[in-house]
């Protein structure tokens, strides 16, 4: 069943964002199964009344934020931003189409798709009492590319702006942006938390804020902040928006691994873990959750796991090592034997559940082949185990990292083609790393800007990328990439994603690995974790809430 685009049925100067889903299966319907979680186990109870006395809730992760300021960074730090800060549009729980949240409506002008505009909320304001108007709108964008054209940070999120030409202001409460081709994609662009609305007055226009705060207009304002260590959030007595808070403090804690966070939960120390949970911590909470006394909610994950190629490497450059590599690699013991099957292996950079999803990495390999793979080296005059370093961080995609690429480096040199070297460093430092093309070969994570296909190719090709690794593909960046996002209704956009990832799986580039779930673990006295991740994968503190016995 193809589906069908949230505006179907509706004259283009028609398609509004009015603050009420106009569909309920748009573009990757599967999607909406992040945040509609499944109740593993758990006990009888309901939810508490919110009151003052309540304690506060805290949340454990293993993604710390890399920068507290949103034009800086591409990465898991989204997910304290959608808490602190504010964008023109959001995904509330079980959302597949962008709705209004510092907006009142938002709506394509023109019918070519090149004019969208917006329009406040009445009497908006920042966490310190600040106005919050069409011209701050403005300045937050603006000061994404300044930032970038400037050099100021290499990764960041000016990529998501590729079709934006500009941005004007209709008096205080309008804002109008301008596109330089038509991008049926730009409403998705600016839900993401990259687009917060920072206040002018205390972001500088041209360079990254550093002075360990944060001013936004979102469900929380940051009370205190450690880094590495902690954030404090409190409700932002100025919030206006479609979040309907639940409690009045969350404190998020930062751990180096899900043996910690767990622990921490069981010890009650914390209340609730998310990202980075070790797959055997999942195992062992499923089979004896009610001697522990732990909720485990299970879903439908959009995250994805892949290796990147650096064309600057001598052999990673090469086509045929690419290819030998992809042709070794068995994705299904890795899912099995590191994972536990709580992964699921991929082969597309489009997720299993998204429209446009396809397996042409398994069409063209099939099963491994270490024979293959040597007859492909061998084409190529390559007679030799292939020297490659494989770089991996060790403190953002979970406790496992290292054991799957100790994994993969096992299939490469057993089929005795390849020598593997593996290297490793924490977020902040491998970042740099590899921004900087410092290695062959490294392993990145990717939880979606947005649900829709095209964030799963776009972020990744072109000059300027989300991997600091440049990966010129005309065919793509050109020809594809513009012709889908002519396209209101994404349904009619799987033949332009067939075309890119068949184009994609050629080069070898990007070579996708697996697809997770999401899980969250909770104290038996919350409530909410059902409700608590947004089509990103993004943790919706405000869901959260401390239950009361029958």
């Amino acid at each position: 069943m193809v589906s069908r685009s949230p505006w179907h049925g509706r004259s283009r100067s028609e398609r509004v964002f009015s603050g009420v889903p106009l569909a309920k299966a748009v573009g990757p319907r599967a999607l909406a199964a992040l945040a509609a979680l499944t109740l593993v186990a758990g006990c009888g109870v309901i939810s508490s009344d919110g009151s003052d006395e309540e304690e506060d809730i805290t949340v454990g992760t293993t993604s710390a934020p890399s920068t507290l300021d949103p034009a800086a960074s591409w990465d898991g730090s989204w997910e304290l931003y959608r808490n602190v800060y504010q964008t023109l549009l959001s995904f509330p729980g079980g959302a597949v189409e962008p709705e209004p949240d510092a907006a009142k409506s938002c709506k394509f002008a023109d019918d070519s798709n090149m004019v969208f505009s917006c329009t406040l909320r009445d009497g908006m304001k920042f966490s310190d009492g600040d106005a919050l108007d069409a011209a701050a709108v403005k300045y937050s964008i603006d000061r994404i590319r300044k930032i970038a054209d400037a050099g100021r940070v290499n990764g960041g999120p000016a990529g998501l702006l590729g079709s934006l030409d500009k941005v004007e202001t209709k008096g205080a409460d309008t804002v109008v942006f301008r596109l330089r081709k038509p991008d049926a994609t730009f409403p998705f662009v600016l839900s993401t938390p990259a687009m917060s609305i920072v206040d002018p007055d205390d972001y500088p226009a041209d360079r990254v804020r550093d002075d360990g705060q944060i001013t936004g207009s979102g469900p929380y304002a940051l009370k205190a902040y450690e880094k590495k260590s902690r954030a404090a959030l409190v409700k932002n007595s100025h919030y206006q928006g479609a979040a309907d808070i639940k409690n009045d403090a969350v404190t998020i804690r930062y751990f180096k691994d899900s043996a910690s966070m767990v622990g921490a939960l069981r010890k009650k120390d914390i209340d609730v873990t998310f990202r980075g949970l070790a797959s055997q911590d999942v195992v062992d909470v499923q089979a004896q959750h009610k001697k522990d006394g732990l909720q485990l909610f299970e879903g439908s994950g959009g995250g994805t796991s892949f290796l990147v190629f650096n064309p600057k490497d001598p052999w990673a450059a090469k086509l045929p090592v690419r290819r030998a590599f992809a042709q070794v690699i068995d994705r299904g013991a890795i899912a099995h034997k590191v994972y536990k099957d709580t992964v699921e292996p991929l082969y597309s950079m489009v997720p299993k559940g998204v429209t446009g999803h396809a397996t042409d990495f398994f069409d063209d390999y099939g099963a491994p082949s270490a024979a293959k793979a040597k007859k492909i080296l061998s084409a190529a005059g390559i007679n030799r185990p292939v020297p490659l370093t494989l770089w991996y961080v060790t403190d953002r995609y979970g406790s496992e990292t290292a054991p799957e690429f100790k994994e993969i480096k096992r299939q490469l040199e057993e089929s005795g083609l390849f020598k593997i070297t593996l290297r490793s460093r924490p977020w902040d430092t491998f970042e740099q790393g590899y921004k900087k093309g410092e290695y062959p070969v490294f392993g990145r994570g990717w939880f979606p800007d947005f649900p829709d296909a095209d964030n799963y190719i776009a972020p990744f090709v072109g000059e300027r990328n989300a991997l600091s690794t440049p990966y010129a593909s005309k065919k793509i960046t050109e020809e594809l990439l513009p012709r889908e996002r002519r396209e209101v209704d994404r349904g009619k956009t799987v033949a332009a994603f067939e075309d890119a990832q068949k184009a994609l799986v050629d080069d070898v580039r990007l070579l996708p690995m697996w697809q997770g779930k999401q899980y969250i673990m909770a104290s038996e006295e919350i409530a909410g974790g059902e409700r608590a991740l947004d089509p990103s994968a993004i943790m919706m503190m405000w869901e959260l809430q401390r239950k009361t016995s029958w």
